[in-house]
């Protein structure tokens, strides 16, 4: 249903872009750091809930898009390749970022998880990251559709697993958070680099 190779790399830059702290994982950890993990895990259930009708829309455009494309596959897919290497340059050379001084939501349950869902929904790159993202990693010579849904299952598995794990340390180690800022950028920055050269090799094979 899916090359394997692609489903690989796939995993591999979805685990890292979701362990670089952006928006969600600054409001999961803000919340846990403050009230305990269970807070934070409440702010990661807001967060999903915004990704699941993210991806819906996601799937449902670009299955159409790809049924279209024809051979501009290639050049979308060179594109991906291109936006996977700047990400992980931005980050390498990103200022690290103290998590601990994020500030946390008022303590109500229904406060939090609102706040999460809202944060997440209304963040105005998500849709075009989904776009550019996704379809480099979908097999011209295979059906798009149950692709492009296997994709968007497997990144809202990896977002809920290791968002979760960034609750859970954020909950009971908060001294790690501020400590070795810059080496996790240069981590998370050189493996989406990897993972755009690995990408590449792949799509020339």
């Amino acid at each position: 249903m899916i090359d394997p190779a692609l489903y690989a790399t796939f995993i591999l830059a979805t685990a890292v872009l979701m362990l670089i702290p952006g928006p969600n994982v600054a409001l999961i950890v803000a919340n846990s750091v403050a009230y305990g993990t269970r807070y934070g895990l409440l702010t990661l259930a807001g967060t999903a809930s915004a990704m699941v009708p993210q991806l819906i829309l996601t799937a449902l455009g670009m299955t159409a898009l790809l049924a279209g494309m024809g051979h501009w596959m290639a050049w979308l897919r060179w594109i991906g390749v291109a936006y996977l290497i700047v990400l992980g340059v931005r980050q390498w050379r990103a200022a690290a970022l103290d998590l601990t001084r994020v500030t946390a939501q008022p303590r109500s349950h229904r406060g939090i998880y609102l706040r999460g869902l809202l944060v997440s929904l209304t963040n105005p790159k998500t849709l075009f990251f989904y776009g550019a993202f996704f379809p480099q990693f979908v097999a011209s010579d295979r059906a798009a559709g149950p692709q492009v849904v296997l994709l968007c299952v497997t990144f809202l598995v990896v977002a809920l697993v290791l968002d979760g794990l960034w609750a859970v340390l954020a909950g009971h180690a908060r001294p790690l958070l501020a400590a070795h800022g810059r080496l996790r950028n240069r981590i998370s920055g050189g493996v989406l680099i990897g993972a755009g050269v690995g990408l590449a090799l792949a799509h020339r094979r």
